[in-house]
Order: structure tokens, then C-alpha cells, then sequence
């Protein structure tokens, strides 16, 4: 399969103009080990985490998703670490969930291209299971995502009605026990 290359884009980054987002270059030397290049800004990503360990073994995991077969897949790994950055993870937890669902997305994109080349009907149902399979995992994700960043439950009123000479209030309501002065 021939290799996509993009060779421009035009990007307007939205908060600070000059910060260059993380990127890795990857290496591998005459012994056979990768060897990571870590440019841009990846303070953000360690802030979060706020332990050089673990975004040093996230960096890692991130890497090893370009890396298959002995083949070295920088854009992979890059898109990867560039999805986790965008998305400006608020604490060590979110950065690991949005580092599985940038895996959970390109295995889901590999499966719908492995979906077009089936040759038979047992290879498109595996394909088709797989990728519904990936497609609920990253969807469940989201809302996971959605759950943690909130923090909170929602509640969602249907109607309310508030008779003529009725008071409604709108907020936190405590109830109180009795106070002492009114005995």
C-alpha cells in the first residue's frame, strides 16, 4: 500500500501562537533499539501528569504504537501524542484515557481500511465485528470523558410549573434542622 503524505496545511492554533506542539522523531539504532526525539512542548503533557515517570512511560507507549513489526510509523505515534496535547488533558488520568482512545481510533481506522480489501465473506464479517467493536469502545470512551471532565451529575428537567401566588427557587436547597433561637 503506498504511503500518504500530506505536504501542507495551513493550522491556526487557537491559544498560544507560539508554542510548538510536542513531536517525536524515532530512530532505531545498530542495536536495534528505538530512540526517541522529543521536540515542541511536551510541559504541558508532563504538568498534567505531574511525574517525569509517567510521562516518560506514556511518551513510550505512545511510541510503541508507530512501531509494528519492526517498522517504525513516526506520523503514527505523532498523531497519537499530538491528539493527547490537543486535547489539553487536565490530570494524569485524563492524559492515559486519551492516549487509549488515539489507539483505540487508529486501530479503528486500520480495520475500515482492511475492510475495503476483504476478499472473502469470513475476512468482512471479522472485519465488521472488529470495527463495531472499536467504534462502541471509542464512543464509550467519550462519554467516559465527558463523565470525568464534568465531575458531576446532570440533571435535566422536563417541565416545572409554578402556580399564580407559588415561589419557585432555582439552586441548592439545604434543609436545616430547627434553630435553636426559635424554641
Amino acid at each position: 500500500m503506498a504511503k500518504t503524505e500530506v505536504t501542507s496545511i495551513a493550522i491556526q492554533n487557537k491559544s498560544d501562537q507560539n508554542r510548538k506542539p510536542p513531536k517525536m522523531r524515532m530512530v532505531e539504532s545498530e542495536k536495534n533499539v528505538v530512540i526517541l526525539e522529543i521536540h515542541g512542548d511536551i510541559a504541558r503533557l508532563n504538568q498534567v501528569t505531574d511525574n517525569l515517570s509517567v510521562t516518560t512511560g506514556l511518551v513510550n507507549q505512545i511510541a510503541k504504537l508507530g512501531t509494528q513489526d519492526r517498522n517504525i510509523d513516526e506520523e503514527a505515534s505523532n498523531f497519537a501524542l499530538g491528539f493527547v496535547d490537543a486535547m489539553e488533558p487536565r490530570d494524569a488520568a485524563e492524559a492515559l484515557l486519551l492516549t487509549q482512545m488515539a489507539a483505540i481510533h487508529q486501530t479503528t481506522m486500520m480495520m475500515a481500511q482492511r475492510m475495503n480489501r476483504v476478499e472473502n465473506i469470513p475476512q468482512q464479517d471479522a472485519a465488521e465485528r472488529a470495527l463495531n467493536k472499536l467504534g462502541r469502545t471509542y464512543s464509550t470512551q467519550m462519554d467516559a470523558l465527558k463523565r470525568y471532565r464534568s465531575k458531576g451529575q446532570i440533571v435535566r428537567v422536563e417541565r416545572v410549573t409554578v402556580e399564580p401566588g407559588a415561589q419557585a427557587v432555582i439552586g441548592n436547597v439545604n434543609h436545616g434542622g430547627r434553630d435553636d433561637c426559635d424554641t
